[in-house]
């Protein structure tokens, strides 16, 4: 059974994380992996608690994605 997590900001737009699950499940689907075995974990971290080069993702892309 596979297990699927992903780590997004905070914020990050539930279309997207439907459009996520949902394709995600199908491309295991196509190498025969049964949908219902597929999980699919998705994370919200806020900005403020990511962070990238020595840097806090919230000072790091001000302005970019979605802000808390």
């Amino acid at each position: 059974m596979p297990m699927v997590q992903i780590n997004v900001w905070k914020g990050f737009e539930q279309e997207k994380i439907d459009y996520l699950i949902k394709n995600i499940t199908k491309v295991f689907v196509e190498v025969d992996v049964p949908a219902q075995a597929v999980e699919i974990l998705i994370n919200e971290v806020p900005k403020s608690h990511w962070g990238v080069g020595g840097e806090s993702c919230s000072v790091k892309f001000k302005g970019i994605g979605p802000e808390e």
